[in-house]
């Protein structure tokens, strides 16, 4: 029992991992070598920062392969329907020699610089902003849920504007792309499984669809979607027309759940703490620096696939060839190797920005800037029109059972527009 007890394994699904994840972390990186293999779930452990480092960054050692592959036997009538999902893999997915050529396409048409996301994006970002926030400022002295009401709306909207998907799109897209995370790194039931395999076909059918209609209407438009195919311009050695569909699949789901945890986790955090929010409404230059300690301290990703492509050595032990690994990013971002005391949230630490929450090497986050500027609007935004807003009383954190996807299922707050006790006076939006 002694033994047993020594050994934590790793439930995504049940537990204190969908209330307290770095329990289960602390608990993993005290384990000696920092790698292991977990029976129950079939994959290798990786938990160590500078292992998670190189896993990330080794694309000729750990491929992305299976990186959309479920992590559960998929029921056949399920994995029947998924089959016919033909799409190319591009992005995630995709291994050398097909991603250092679709990457160029990407780098080429999508703004991934501070300075080209804000020439490019920052009116939109901005627009949907304020629209959300006046929103909840129309509701003052109610509640709200903002995981519902804001940090799921905003990315997801802004998104859509990018690619020029319509609005009355909105709530269908939503719902496949929750769907797709929900299928292939959840453990939903078999009658669930199918359900959400259709609408993963479907939702590729309309990806198709989409791209297809600028190519048969003769103008492709100055969305992301029409500058992709013109990026392409009639030559499938650039991009093929799957491909460009496959990117746009990709990106209504990247381009918005990732973006989503970081707004749900840094308002968790800046909440949990009267005093923060009060001096993010104060000094709206503390932002950035609070944000990336959020990517640190709480990632919306904390656990990533590979498969290794050859025997591999980390910490001491060897993994073989074949072997799926689950790269634990939340838990190398607490790794104390590292980052010193990682259990505690410091906005002003100087070795934050050490984490692995947008990835590294030749797969880092294309949205990474587009993602900060999202959230370091919406922060202060929020702060300057709401300052006395607050996580309502009693709530518990809880987490959507996940390998990979860390998502808080609400985040209840009272509307207050006045100014809290002690807080200073924060300027309105102009």
């Amino acid at each position: 029992m002694a033994l047993q007890e020594a050994v934590m394994r790793l439930d995504p699904f049940a537990g204190a991992y969908l209330s307290d994840p770095a329990h289960v972390w602390r608990r993993l990186l005290d384990e000696s070598g920092g790698v292991r293999h977990d029976d129950e779930l079939g994959l290798w452990l990786i938990t160590r920062h500078a292992d998670v480092r190189r896993a990330l960054g080794d694309v000729a050692t750990f491929g992305n392969a299976l990186t959309l592959a479920p992590v559960y036997d998929v029921c056949p009538e399920a994995m029947g329907i998924v089959a016919r999902i033909d799409a190319p893999p591009t992005t995630a997915a995709a291994d050398p020699p097909v991603h250092p050529r679709t990457r160029r396409a990407l780098r080429a048409t999508f703004a991934n610089t501070p300075e080209r996301v804000e020439h490019r994006y920052g009116a939109i970002v901005r627009r949907r902003v304020d629209e959300l926030v006046s929103r909840l400022v129309a509701r003052a002295g109610g509640r709200a849920d903002l995981v519902a009401e804001f940090t799921t709306e905003l990315p997801l909207l802004v998104v859509l504007d990018i690619l020029g998907v319509p609005a009355e799109d909105v709530g269908r897209v939503r719902a496949w792309a929750d769907g797709q995370i929900a299928l292939i790194w959840g453990r939903p039931e078999p009658a669930e499984q199918v359900r959400l395999a259709r609408g993963l076909l479907e939702f590729w059918r309309y990806c198709q669809d989409l791209v297809a209609a600028r190519l048969d209407g003769g103008r492709y438009g100055d969305d992301y979607v029409g500058q992709l195919l013109a990026h392409r311009d009639g030559d499938d050695e650039v991009l093929t027309v799957a491909e460009v569909s496959s990117i746009v699949f990709n990106l209504l789901v990247a381009g918005h759940e990732t973006t989503a945890g970081l707004l749900a986790h840094a308002l968790d955090q800046a909440l949990s703490c009267p005093d923060r929010w009060r001096e993010i409404g104060a000094d709206p230059q503390c932002v950035p620096a609070f944000l990336t300690e959020t990517l640190r301290f709480a990632p919306a990703i904390d656990g990533w696939l590979r498969v290794t492509r050859r025997p591999v050595t980390l910490g001491g032990v060897t993994v073989p060839a074949g072997a799926r690994c689950l790269l634990l990013i939340g838990a190398a971002n607490r790794d104390p190797a590292v980052f010193a005391r990682p259990e505690q949230f410091d906005p002003r630490r100087p070795d934050a920005d050490g984490h692995v929450s947008f990835g590294h090497g030749p797969h880092f986050c294309i949205g990474a800037a587009l993602a900060r500027l999202e959230a370091q609007v919406a922060l202060t935004r929020l702060a300057e029109a709401i300052p006395g807003l607050r996580l309502a009383a009693g709530h518990r954190r809880s987490y959507k059972a996940n390998v990979a996807f860390r998502a808080h299922r609400s985040l209840p707050v009272v509307v207050d527009v006045a100014v809290s006790s002690g807080a200073p006076a924060a300027p309105v939006a102009g």
